[in-house]
């Protein structure tokens, strides 16, 4: 989204951080992490534990969630060719000429899925991909943006496709994190509201957050309500260009239930502190908030699924979201860009400062902000 402002360079949303302090996995416990606390009037800085959020809130909040679901999204296959050795235990003859690494980004349908696929330009559309014993293959179909492919999978047993992608999938841990997923990953990569599958990365301000924690909040008195965006491209595709203003978003699906919209607009009516928990829930409620005024309606925001292809970065004109938890997040981002839009570029870098000297771990499995 272009906004009459001066072009912003990627350089200026960069930061240094020793490698160190990349958190590499979670802590024992989930709300054993530290929180930053900044004030977007005054930049000031306050460290802090999870523990004390419920204290820190003020009691009439709207805390909203986002409740999708990550996905074992990273796949290892093998290209299906003619000039190699069969596989062993597949219902027909294959054969193999390569190992293939695929990672889902988008359902299209209930058997196909947009995908990057390794190496990519080695596959050709028509190319089928075996997994398992070969009891899952994928064909790939078309060729799109970006280096994706679309694959449609078929089934070779008696499951089906969805139970072989759960099976056979690994948790798509961030590059980042320099080890191979584990079977703790596939709950700790998840938040304890999880509920509708289809995210490709986690929303990782809500992995803090436990069962007690949510009941503490709840007796403050803030409300808590729900939506769903599928993490996909959009949120981790890296910026390319130089100017940041010039980055072509990926779009992710997004659900705005009817009684999240109507909380919203009781919490606003009432001029109670909306606050999105993650740079999803912003990205989904200003979106909605955009649709709405495109609209021409007296709605905060449109409820039911949509679309978000919005890129906010400096400039951008909040209309929903009054207060912001988050993790930190890599230089050079969009994720990043979201923040410095809703808190200041200058706070926000400086805030990041603070917390390297302070060794606060960074990223998906790190610490968190408070931003309001």
């Amino acid at each position: 989204m272009l906004l009459d402002s001066p072009l912003m360079r990627l350089d200026d949303l960069d930061y240094h951080l020793p490698s160190e302090q990349i958190a590499q996995k979670p802590l024992d416990r989930r709300d054993g992490s530290r929180l930053l606390e900044l004030s977007r009037s005054e930049g000031g800085l306050k460290d802090c534990l999870f523990q004390d959020l419920p204290e820190l809130l003020g009691g009439g909040e709207l805390l909203v969630l986002n409740n999708t679901r990550v996905i074992p999204a990273r796949l290892f296959g093998r290209r299906a060719g003619a000039h190699s050795e069969a596989v062993s235990g597949a219902p027909r003859r294959e054969h193999l000429t390569g190992k293939v690494e695929v990672f889902l980004t988008r359902q299209i349908d209930p058997q196909a899925w947009e995908a990057l696929v390794r190496p990519g330009r080695k596959i050709r559309t028509g190319e089928r991909v075996l997994f398992g014993e070969g009891e899952l293959e994928a064909e790939v179909i078309d060729r799109g943006e970006l280096g994706l492919r679309t694959l449609r999978f078929v089934s070779r047993d008696t499951r089906g496709v969805p139970e072989h992608l759960e099976r056979l999938g690994h948790v798509p841990l961030p590059p980042y994190i320099h080890r191979g997923d584990r079977d703790t990953d596939r709950e700790r990569y998840q938040t304890v509201f999880a509920k509708r599958p289809g995210a490709i990365a986690a929303p990782t301000a809500g992995l803090h957050f436990t069962e007690e924690i949510l009941e503490k909040i709840r007796a403050r008195g803030v409300e808590i309500c729900e939506l769903t965006l599928d993490v996909g491209l959009g949120t981790f595709q890296p910026v390319h260009t130089e100017t940041v203003e010039s980055h072509r978003m990926h779009s992710e699906s997004y659900e705005i239930p009817e009684e999240t919209k109507q909380s919203i607009e009781r919490a606003r009516a009432a001029r109670r502190p909306i606050l999105a928990v993650g740079t999803t829930v912003v990205r989904a409620l200003e979106a909605a908030a955009l649709r709405a005024r495109e609209s021409n309606t007296r709605e905060l925001v449109l409820a039911g699924k949509a679309e978000a292809r919005l890129f906010i970065y400096p400039g951008f004109p909040f209309r929903v979201v009054d207060a912001l938890l988050t993790n930190f997040h890599l230089p050079r981002s969009t994720l990043l860009a979201l923040v410095c839009a809703f808190a200041g570029r200058e706070r926000v870098l400086a805030a990041y400062r603070h917390a390297v000297q302070a060794g606060y771990r960074f990223y998906s499995y790190g610490d968190c902000m408070l931003i309001r």
